[in-house]
Order: C-alpha cells, then sequence, then structure tokens
C-alpha cells in the first residue's frame, strides 16, 4: 500500500500518504507526548462541555514550501476519537504557501483531537522548515536553467528517529538523492553514496586501492571517489583519473574548514587573496584545469563539507565547476513554527484576540482512510 501511494504522489495525484506509511509511537494516545494541560483541556472538554465543536486552524510566518501535512492527518486519523467524525480541510505536502496562509483546519470535538494540538505544529514546524531548507538550497544550485543535483546527507546531524521523515521532507524541498534508505522509506527507494574515508583509511590512505576494492564489489554503481583523505585533491584525483579512465564518473571534496589543502602548500604565490581553507573555489578550479588538461573532462566534481544557501549562491554566482553539492547540517535547521488555534466554536467565531479564522479557498477536504 505504502508504495502504491508513494507512486501515485510522484505521478502528480492527489492521493495522500495515510497512516499505513508512518510508524506512530502508540502512546500518543494515552497522552505522553501532549503538554499536560491540553490533557486537562482534553477531560474537562468531556465532562463539561461534551457537546461542543471547534475548528482549529494552522498557520506559520514565512514563505514556505509545506511539508508534513499528510503525516498531520494520518495522526489524526490514527489517534483522535472518532476520527471518522471530523472534518478535515487541508493543503498539500509541496504547496508553496504564504505567512499566515492557513495550511489545516480540523472541526469536531475537542475531546476528540484537541490534545494532539502540539504534537501537529511540531510535525509541521519540523517537516516544512527541512523542505523550506532544502527548496533554496536547490533554487541556488540552479543556473542558466540547469539544475545541479542537492543530495541530502543529513544522517550524522540527525537523530536516527527522524530520518525517515527528514528524508522525505529533503524530497518534498527537491533533493536528488538520500544518504540513507531510512530516509527514503516513505517514498519508495533507497539510499546512496559510495565512500567515506573510514574505507581509505582501512587501505592506508591509499584511494587508488580503495577505489578499486569499491569497483570489485560494487561494478555496476557509477564509481565517485572521495579524494582530500590525504589533503591532496589534485593528486589523488589525478591518480584515480589515470587508473580507471572512463569507469571514473566523479571525484568528492570534502576537505574539513581548518585544513589547507596541499596544492596551495606548494603554489604558496596563490594565497593572500582568499582563505584557502575547506572546499574553496580557487581549489575548485584548479582541480577542474587538471582534469581537464589530463583528458578527464567527463569526470563530475562533487562538493561537500559546511554548504549552505548563501555558500552555494556564492559559488554558483562565480561560475565555480561544481556537478554536485552534498549538503548535511544546514538543511535541517528548524526555523518555522506553526501555531494550532481554536478559531470557530459551535460554527460562531470564538477565538483569542488576533487570531481569527482565516479561511483558505486552497484548501481541500480530506477523506477519512481507515
Amino acid at each position: 500500500m505504502m508504495k502504491k501511494e508513494i507512486t501515485k504522489k510522484l505521478n502528480g495525484e492527489i492521493e495522500r500518504l495515510t497512516n499505513k506509511t508512518f510508524k506512530f509511537d502508540q502512546r500518543i494516545k494515552d497522552g505522553w507526548f501532549s503538554a499536560v494541560y491540553f490533557l486537562k483541556t482534553k477531560e474537562i472538554a468531556e465532562k463539561l462541555r461534551p457537546n461542543n465543536q471547534v475548528t482549529m486552524q494552522f498557520f506559520q510566518k514565512s514563505d514556505a514550501v509545506l511539508c508534513g501535512s499528510d503525516e498531520a492527518i494520518a495522526l489524526i486519523h490514527t489517534f483522535a476519537d472518532k476520527p471518522e467524525d471530523l472534518e478535515i480541510h487541508s493543503l498539500k505536502d509541496g504547496d508553496k504557501i504564504s505567512p499566515f496562509e492557513t495550511v489545516l483546519t480540523i472541526t469536531g470535538p475537542y475531546q476528540s483531537f484537541g490534545y494532539l494540538e502540539g504534537i501537529l505544529d511540531g510535525i509541521l514546524a519540523r517537516r516544512t522548515s527541512v523542505a523550506t531548507n532544502v527548496y533554496n538550497v536547490v533554487k541556488a544550485a540552479r543556473t542558466s536553467g540547469k539544475q545541479k543535483p542537492v543530495i541530502f546527507m543529513g544522517d550524522r546531524d540527525d537523530h536516527y528517529t527522524q530520518q525517515a521523515g527528514d528524508g522525505y521532507a529533503a524530497f518534498i524541498g527537491g533533493s536528488t538523492a538520500q544518504a540513507t534508505h531510512a530516509m527514503n522509506e516513505w517514498w519508495g527507494r533507497t539510499g546512496m553514496g559510495t565512500m567515506p574515508h573510514a574505507m581509505i583509511q582501512i587501505f592506508e590512505g591509499d584511494v587508488v586501492a580503495a577505489s578499486k576494492a569499491y569497483h570489485e564489489l560494487y561494478p555496476n554503481d557509477d564509481l565517485t571517489v572521495l579524494v582530500d583523505y590525504n589533503n591532496d585533491v589534485i593528486t589523488d584525483s589525478l591518480k584515480v583519473a589515470h587508473e580507471f579512465g572512463d569507469t571514473l564518473k566523479g571525484v568528492r571534496l570534502d576537505t574539513s574548514n581548518n585544513m589547507v589543502d596541499k596544492y596551495f602548500l606548494r603554489n604558496q604565490h596563490l594565497m593572500g587573496t582568499f582563505d584557502p581553507r575547506g572546499v574553496n573555489s580557487p581549489l575548485i578550479f584548479a582541480l577542474r584545469k587538471a582534469l581537464d588538461e589530463e583528458g578527464f573532462e567527463h569526470v563530475k566534481i562533487v562538493a561537500s563539507g559546511g554548504f549552505n544557501e548563501e555558500r552555494i549562491r556564492k559559488f554558483e554566482k562565480q561560475n565555480v565547476p561544481v556537478d554536485i553539492y552534498g549538503i548535511g547540517r544546514s538543511l535541517l535547521d528548524v526555523h518555522i513554527g506553526f501555531t494550532g488555534d481554536n478559531v470557530l466554536l459551535n460554527g460562531k467565531p470564538e477565538s483569542k484576540d488576533g487570531r481569527q479564522y482565516h479561511p483558505n479557498p486552497r484548501l481541500e477536504k480530506v477523506s477519512y482512510i481507515d
């Protein structure tokens, strides 16, 4: 069922991911993850206002890419009391949203779903933040109508329990690939990657030997070699290029931001006008020139290590010859917060001052799926 849903979503159809996709913690039903004051309000509503009907609406305050709506709806359908009686209207994952635009409304007895408010805010905040971060990075990596691939490499910067949801949000934002299988779980693909520094280490720093081992075991993969282990990316790139020829598809630079590549140490006359540490534009220009002069124009350059939207925009403005960007930590910044407000009571306006009902004609009614 999950793969069928995902296929329809990828093909542009309207079917949503459902509770069959997600692995919710069953303690949600017991209120374990809800603020205690929501639980107390639920009990009061049950005992003293059992016939209330409220409308709760959700919004945020930025231009953003919505994500988490399917997850939020599935959570409501899983844990609300009598979810089949609730009326839900929502935008879709991937929709561009404006500040204060209503993205989701839920109508029904407060005691049925109100205690889920904080959890729903958190889902929408995290997923939308990641999707928006990725969208902005992907947009920055688009030059002259050509889109450069962006690989989501956030596993080491993320709690493992968040990988599936954050990987899906990265997909919604437009990333090309994700690093782990878990990051691809909700949309039916597998993780991708070639070699870490640890693999080169077990071959005693011999990049060619490590690459041969990789190619021997994974001959059908596009061979992309990590070349900064010895802090000499041009020398090691040329070594593997001469060894593999057309078989080599790419080289990846991941130089630490506190290191100066040996190319500059050998050519100190080049320094003085830029920061020579890490993966910098003069180093990539020099690498591209060296590869091309040796006849390896086909070898792509992958850059990773501390990249964010601002840094990519700077590289693209300078026409730095990066073919693919690998990004992790900066995409996980949760900077968008959602608010859920009760705005209607029994069909009439009733809300905290300043938080009135804002109907949105873009919202679509969501059918209950058991």
